[in-house]
């Protein structure tokens, strides 16, 4: 594939050196050694091991970074780090008909804070906001804190998001997308004293159980996420480990006053990922970037495997307005 034309792929750090130097507005992911050696520029970037490059099979990159170059699209941007408590003004910064993106470290204050508060931050939802939570590989996760990067100031943090406001150049326009392969099932209704990402009780059509023995004895699928219905919208919560001392933890909140149910059963879930990707309709516009969750890559067996529908990294939870999990997200671009 032409590089030169190429919207988002991996690169080496010399080809990401010069793409900076050459003034480019980038996104950028891979190993926090390789995002500590690029010069200052106008990009944002996260720790991300995992990607589906253009034609590569699923994989994890040590030596190579995963690039969203989105210079066709920005007339000019402004990058900024919030902490947990700044994050509440992010769409009043926006400016007007732009969008931004978010990187956001996992298992830090701030996804804390984000994944719990950001539908009642001032005028949410007045601009669209895309992005990704920053990981580390899997075999490190607990012993390697993610890290997000400011490109504009040479600085990175484990406790901030990053942020860029992109104002959007007047002959294009920009929408977000997700794809979610699961539906609400028909079984019990579950729902929680408090909110937060860790329980170890849960109540079960009003009855308070241990949520860990509840799992184990109806032998339920951990790869389901529990579903909500936040007025219209389905939103998956998905387990991150189930365990006989700690509970039950997630990769997202749940909320008090939420009704949650178990997704219905997949069929084949590789299959039922790829035709639901088939389906993005592209006739007139393109994807310029875009996101799928490590839980979609590793049920589906993305490792190692070639998935034609999709180019793009692997992330530790989705955004698109606010965190979702086990969904894919893209921000498509027009010609007006």
């Amino acid at each position: 594939m032409d590089k030169e034309n190429m919207h988002q792929g991996l690169f080496s750090i010399d080809e990401a050196r010069q793409l900076i130097l050459d003034g480019k507005t980038l996104l950028i992911a891979g190993a926090e050694e390789l995002l500590a050696q690029l010069p200052l520029g106008d990009w944002i970037g996260g720790t991300s091991p995992y990607f589906i490059a253009p034609n590569h099979n699923g994989m994890i990159a040590h030596e190579q970074l995963f690039i969203s170059d989105i210079s066709k699209i920005a007339d000019s941007c402004y990058i900024k780090a919030y902490d947990k408590n700044e994050l509440t003004s992010i769409y009043n910064e926006a400016g007007e008909g732009g969008f931004s993106v978010i990187i956001i470290p996992a298992t830090s204050s701030v996804h804390a804070s984000f994944a719990l508060d950001a539908p009642t931050y001032d005028n949410f939802g007045s601009q669209p906001l895309i992005g990704w939570i920053a990981g580390a590989p899997i075999d490190q996760l607990g012993e390697r804190r993610p890290r997000v990067f400011n490109g504009k100031k040479g600085e990175s943090y484990i406790d901030h998001a990053i942020i860029m406001h992109v104002n959007i150049v007047k002959s294009k326009s920009i929408d977000i997308g997700h794809i979610n392969i699961f539906s609400q099932g028909a079984g019990d209704t579950l729902t929680f004293l408090e909110d937060g990402f860790s329980f170890t009780h849960v109540l079960v059509n009003g009855v308070k159980v241990n949520f860990t023995d509840y799992i184990v004895t109806n032998d339920i699928d951990i790869r389901l996420p529990l579903i909500a219905d936040y007025y219209g919208a389905l939103v998956n919560i998905s387990l991150q480990d189930v365990d006989a001392k700690r509970g039950v933890r997630f990769y997202a909140p749940v909320f008090t006053g939420i009704k949650y149910k178990w997704a219905a059963p997949l069929g084949n879930y590789g299959e039922t990922l790829s035709n639901k990707i088939k389906s993005i309709d592209l006739e007139s516009s393109e994807i310029v970037f875009s996101c799928n969750c490590i839980l979609n890559y590793l049920h589906s067996h993305l490792e190692g495997n070639k998935n034609e529908q999709f180019t793009g990294l692997i992330s530790y939870g989705e955004i698109a307005y606010q965190l979702l999990n086990q969904t894919l997200v893209y921000l498509i671009v027009s010609d007006i």
